[in-house]
């Protein structure tokens, strides 16, 4: 029997996302071609710390498509909300069968632990900048830069975060600014120069470039 789907969770948008396409049109001619392309859609979260980090540490190294089937398959394990909890009572056989490879088991029970036992300041997050929380997170085992830029992005929803670490990126600056050729580190700082300070929208349009529909954490 699979198990019945939680109930959905409200979303929320970026207050900043108006003013900011609004700033990217003026500033950048990619974005001016960009932008009125995918209408009102936007970046949004869920509202949830724990899956949002759960998700992209499935997502490390696989395509969106293939971290969406693989956390179908982890959430079908759940018989009940996705939570730290939960995911401490699984066996590692049934996650193993699920699509996770042995070392992402072992990240998202480190995950869960830390949010069970509470050594992680979630209440004061919103207090604290970018660099802070990017610090804390990466403590955690399994937790590099990347993820932890994700979940500036996708959960705290920061206006300004330039996730250099990120393949599809990358591969966005590429295809839009440079016509294919191989894009340095260097080379996407000086492009997203113009992104400031909304380097967020510039980069979820810059995926959507590659792919029209939108990830979700």
């Amino acid at each position: 029997m699979v198990p019945p789907k939680p109930a959905a969770v409200a979303q929320r948008i970026p207050d900043f996302w108006a003013d900011a396409c609004k700033h990217l049109v003026k500033k950048d001619r990619v974005m001016k071609r960009l932008i009125p392309q995918f209408g009102d859609a936007c970046l949004e979260t869920r509202g949830d710390a724990f899956v949002t980090l759960a998700r992209s540490v499935v997502g490390q190294q696989i395509s969106v498509k293939a971290a969406q089937t693989v956390w179908d398959r982890f959430a079908a394990l759940l018989p009940r909300k996705i939570t730290a909890a939960n995911v401490l009572k699984l066996k590692v056989d049934d996650m193993r069968a699920a699509g996770l490879s042995t070392r992402k088991v072992e990240y998202l029970v480190d995950l869960a632990l830390h949010f069970d036992n509470g050594a992680l300041h979630v209440k004061s997050w919103d207090a604290m900048s970018d660099d802070e929380i990017v610090a804390e997170l990466v403590a955690i085992r399994g937790i590099g830069r990347w993820t932890a830029e994700m979940f500036l992005i996708f959960h705290l929803m920061r206006p300004n975060v330039l996730p250099l670490d990120d393949v599809g990126l990358i591969n966005g600056i590429s295809h839009n600014y440079f016509s294919g050729d191989v894009v340095s580190r260097s080379d996407a700082r000086e492009v997203a120069a113009a992104w400031e300070p909304y380097c967020t929208v510039a980069t979820w349009y810059i995926w959507r470039s590659l792919d029209p529909v939108p990830v979700e954490y």
